[in-house]
C-alpha cells in the first residue's frame, strides 16, 4: 500500500482544514488507517485512526471534539476533518495503515505516507 497525505498548509487559528490521505493498492478497505503528527523538535504522536468499515474510530485527547476521522473505502481514501485549530496543531501531519486492530501505537502501522505540513498562526 502506497500513502500519499495532502491538504497542509498555512491557516489561522480558529480555521478549519481537511486533509485527505490517498491510498493505491489492493486491500485498502482491510485496513485501519491512522493519522499522526510531528511537531518541530517533538515525537511523533498518534490523532486518530478508524477502523475498516469506519464504524470505530479512536482520538487523542488533545483533538477530541475539534478533529474528525473518516474514510471512503470506494475512493481508498481517507480524511481527517480538523476545526478549531490551534498553534499547537502546527506539525507535519503523516497517514499510516495497519494490518492489525484499531490502535494507536506506531509500531503496528505496517505503510506510512509522506506528511504534509500544518501551520496554524496566533
Amino acid at each position: 500500500v502506497q500513502l500519499q497525505a495532502y491538504g497542509g498548509g498555512l491557516v489561522q487559528s480558529g480555521s478549519s482544514l481537511r486533509l485527505s490521505c490517498a491510498a493505491s493498492g489492493r486491500r485498502f478497505s482491510s485496513y485501519v488507517m491512522g493519522w499522526f503528527r510531528q511537531a518541530p523538535g517533538k515525537e511523533r504522536e498518534f490523532v486518530s485512526a478508524i477502523s475498516w468499515s469506519g464504524g470505530s474510530t479512536l482520538y487523542a485527547d488533545s483533538v477530541k471534539g475539534r478533529f474528525t476521522i473518516s474514510r471512503d473505502n470506494a475512493k481508498n481514501t481517507v480524511y481527517l476533518h480538523m476545526n478549531s485549530l490551534k498553534p499547537e496543531d502546527t506539525a507535519v501531519y503523516y497517514c499510516a495503515a495497519s494490518s492489525a486492530v484499531l490502535t494507536s501505537t506506531p509500531i503496528l502501522y505496517n505503510y506510512w505516507g509522506q506528511g504534509t505540513l500544518v501551520t496554524v498562526s496566533s
